[in-house]
């Protein structure tokens, strides 16, 4: 059970030991965000969230992210309108350090007079990135016209010119005021003991900080909405972003709990009611959802739809006809229980990682009042009736105070006055009473067993079928959860640009619809189950993946075995899904760095499939139809070329005997793979530039890199994370230093054929000549000198402890199971990464550097005004 306690000077401790894993989170959170600000300190919140890992009084500038990294660990921040949350996931067995490295942060940042200046740039830069993103864009309209007076109505990232306009002694003001014991909360989950984490955190935070808690500053109240509020508007984007939106209560309210079952009725998930009319059934949009946003004053339940221009107007209209239904008529009593479920399940899931548990601790402690309010929520969300969520949506969705907002391509034919027409037309219509929904649901399962979270771990047991295919089984009950994933070589590897595309458009199209079962139907069981499933196209591969309780194992895998087996892609289900792969590849343009990556591949790569886009081009998806899908299916995704790995709280005895039920045989018309192009490195530098009007330009240098099983590639990891990460190279010179970026780093990325190694940098246009030779120039240091040995263990304890912190979910193990043991590499990567990357040298990296990084073949592209 969770354990609270305060200590003498009023800071909050929320613990809860677990050792399924041995890693530990630790959280701070400040109970002051953006929405604290008075006026002329938009953004300093967020500033704050920078400042305080550049430098206390004990560590220097990039000290905190360096012993971290050196130590295994993650450190980060974010800050939302309320909070500002400091955040460390580190191997337990560095906990101490860890908790001391954030305790001396919060307690004794030095907020240093020339640091406070260049991180002042990078946040000018972060706030440049954040314009050149529609949604971010269409968020901030929505919160500017949903509020007029609350400060909700101000981006929490702030402006340039109120971020220029700050002090050190404006900074230290804030923090003064609200980094005060009393207003924070310490939350750890993990691998630690209750007795040595009360002597560290009273040794850290305890004694008198000499910041004595003044309270909140009054934030000013929103007026009650009295009419409709709309904004809709021309912006440079290739879709439509809609808002439609109403005032709702704050977080403690009592109808919060039905409206977020509401919210999940309405638009969360494919089974929802506004994805079955809204996108598939009128294919009017190609995302919608529905969201109840309750922080601690007043907030907005949102329908947020992306879709193209030419159908705003009547997707908004039967948006709102569907959210006038839901006033109307009470929801089915199974619809309402699968939500439940849903719900109750989540709950199961975020047991599966310390950070996440440790997330919902200091929410509900810091936000809500206490750890009790997650009992009483479950508990309303229980009683609840199908009437008390018509009752909820009857008093909240009231179409007369809507806020409609929205982003719309150039030549938009849709205006705020139609869109007031629509709402008042549907407003006052009859709303069409339908019969109630058919909804699946499971066979009587077991009861939900919520246990504590323990190390259970079993052998890993591999078989292989007389199919030829491949079973790897791990047991894992730590939670009562488990993760499958289907692999079969191929994806983009296995495309031309004949038929680019294929295997994303194979991948969303095995969910809809088998041999038995129709679209609606397995998603309305995928929701029974509190599960998820989808197909997967990768570079590689292409597959399955699926995530269940495990008190559904059987009918889970049933389902997911008939999806990878008897897919039947119908026409209408491949058509729908044809449409809204064209519309992605239409708005690739609304993601520039999506983009200078696509642009550097292509310049790489001559013939190689890699240099295609993994989504495909218009004119061959456009022509792409069933009896394509179930080629590739018959020839390329055979029980025969199968491996199949299942993780978590099952018994090994029952996926082997399913799995031999459903992969036993081949189907016979499997074909060998397609000799695959490979490209020799560039014979001479290569550079390409896409014109793009944005507010950053967006840089990949890289060069040619390593396949998978290439023994040199871990050597090149450790390189890679000697310049990336937040104590690297690259974010230390280009960032730290030089305040060129909010974002910069390094990457490599292997393949069955030789992948790349690469730098990133989103920088500003008149930075771009500097940006490049700033990279080139700790290139050729890593070339030309020995790292020091200090560093290299950094870079070596950096990737073994973050592959520990990422293998916590079952997903990941799955996966990494799946795909080492199709792509040939066994279990060596799974069971023996941390041996291979702790073996590196400094020999090994300079050897590989050396290898890899030569100028003469280098690669630029460059994407921006």
């Amino acid at each position: 059970m969770p354990l609270r306690y305060a200590l003498s000077n009023g800071l909050t401790v929320v613990f809860e030991e677990q050792h399924a894993a041995k890693v530990a989170a630790f959280q701070v959170w400040v109970k002051a965000g953006s929405a604290d600000e008075r006026p002329d300190q938009a953004g300093l919140a967020h500033l704050h969230e920078h400042m305080l890992f550049k430098g206390t009084e004990r560590r220097g500038p990039g000290e905190i992210a360096r012993d971290v990294e050196a130590h295994g660990g993650e450190i980060n921040a974010w800050t939302s309108f309320d909070q500002t949350v400091y955040h460390i996931v580190i191997a337990s067995q560095f906990a101490r350090m860890g908790l001391d490295i954030l305790g001396d942060a919060v307690r004794h940042s030095a907020f240093d007079r020339e640091e406070l200046a260049r991180e002042i740039e990078v946040v000018c830069e972060e706030i440049k990135r954040s314009q050149d993103t529609p949604s971010r864009r269409a968020s901030r309209d929505l919160f500017a016209t949903a509020y007029q007076v609350h400060p909700y109505r101000r981006p929490v990232i702030g402006t340039e010119e109120s971020v220029r306009s700050f002090s050190r002694e404006k900074v230290l003001e804030f923090y003064h005021r609200y980094y005060s014991p009393r207003n924070l909360v310490l939350s750890v989950v993990g691998d630690v003991r209750e007795a040595e984490l009360r002597g560290w955190v009273e040794e850290i935070f305890g004694g008198d900080w000499g910041r004595p808690f003044e309270g909140l500053a009054p934030r000013p109240s929103e007026p009650a909405a009295t009419q409709r509020r709309l904004l809709l508007r021309e912006d440079d984007v290739k879709e439509a972003h809609l808002h439609l939106s109403f005032g709702i209560p704050r977080a403690d309210h009592p109808d919060v709990p039905a409206l977020d079952v509401l919210a999940m009725l309405a638009g969360q998930g494919e089974a929802s009611r506004l994805a079955v009319e809204v996108k598939r059934k009128l294919n009017l949009v190609n995302e919608i959802h529905a969201s109840a946003y309750t922080p601690r004053d007043p907030g907005l339940f949102s329908a947020s739809l992306t879709l193209p221009a030419a159908n705003a107007r009547r997707a908004l209209e039967e948006t709102t006809r569907a959210l006038a239904e839901l006033r109307a008529q009470p929801v089915s009593a199974d619809e309402l229980d699968t939500v439940k479920a849903i719900l109750e399940a989540e709950a199961v899931y975020q047991r599966e990682t310390v950070q996440g548990m440790a997330r919902k601790m200091g929410y509900y402690q810091s936000a809500m009042g206490g750890l009790e309010a997650e009992e009483r929520y479950y508990e309303a969300v229980a009683r609840l009736t199908v009437e008390d969520v018509r009752e909820v949506a009857e008093r909240y969705l009231r179409f007369d105070r809507a806020v409609v907002t929205g982003l719309l391509p150039p030549g938009t034919d849709f205006s705020a006055a139609q869109a007031e027409e629509l709402l008042d037309a549907v407003a006052h219509e009859a709303p069409t009473v339908r019969p109630d929904r058919k909804v699946r649901r499971p066979a009587k399962g077991a009861a939900l067993r919520v246990v504590p979270s323990r190390s259970s771990t079993g052998e890993i047991v591999q078989e292989t079928l007389p199919s030829g295919a491949r079973i790897v089984v791990r047991e894992e009950h730590g939670v009562p959860l488990f993760a499958m994933r289907a692999a079969f070589l191929g994806g983009l590897r296995y495309e031309t640009p004949a038929n680019n595309g294929l295997s994303t458009l194979l991948g969303r199209s095995l969910t809809r619809g088998t041999r038995t079962r129709d679209a609606e139907e397995v998603t309305q069981l995928v929701d029974a189950f509190a599960g998820s499933l989808g197909g997967l196209g990768g570079r590689n591969s292409v597959g399955m993946r699926g995530d269940f309780l495990s008190k559904h194992f059987e009918q889970a895998f049933r389902l997911f075995a008939e999806c990878v087996t008897e897919p039947t892609f119908p026409e209408a289900e491949v058509a729908r899904e044809r449409r809204l792969l064209l519309q992605d590849i239409l708005t690739r343009e609304d993601k520039p760095s999506g983009l200078a990556f696509d642009l550097f591949n292509k310049t790489l790569y001559r013939s190689h499939p890699y240099r295609l886009h993994a989504l495909g081009e218009h004119g061959p998806v456009e022509a792409m139809g069933p009896e394509a899908l179930r080629a590739y299916h018959a020839a390329y995704m055979d029980p025969s070329q199968l491996t199949l790995s299942v993780v978590g709280d099952v018994k090994v005895e029952e996926v082997m005997a399913l799995a031999r039920e459903y992969f036993g045989k081949p189907r016979g018309g499997a074909k060998p793979a397609p000799v695959v192009p490979v490209d020799a490195p560039p014979e001479g530098p290569r550079q390409e530039k896409r014109v793009l009007a944005r507010a950053q330009a967006h840089v990949v240098y890289g060069f040619m890199g390593m396949r998978l099983n290439d023994p040199r590639r871990h050597a090149l990891e450790v390189l890679s994370m000697l310049l990336s990460g937040q104590g690297g190279r690259l974010f230390v010179e280009l960032r730290d230093k030089r305040s060129m970026a909010y974002s910069v780093s390094s990457f490599t990325v292997e393949g069955l054929d030789p992948g790349y190694f690469a730098a990133y940098i989103g920088t500003s246009p008149e930075k771009v000549s500097d940006a490049v030779e700033a990279i080139q120039k700790e290139l050729t240091r890593v070339c030309e000198e020995r790292v020091p040995e200090v560093e290299l263990a950094r870079a070596r304890l950096h990737l073994i402890g973050t592959n520990e912190i990422g293998l916590q979910r079952n997903a990941s193990r799955a996966g990494l199971l799946a795909l080492d043991t199709c792509y040939g590499m066994k279990l060596e990567n799974f069971l023996h990464y941390s041996d291979n990357i702790a073996a590196v040298t400094a020999d090994d990296v300079r050897e590989v550097a050396r290898q890899v990084i030569d100028f003469n073949r280098g690669v630029l592209a460059i994407v921006g005004p």
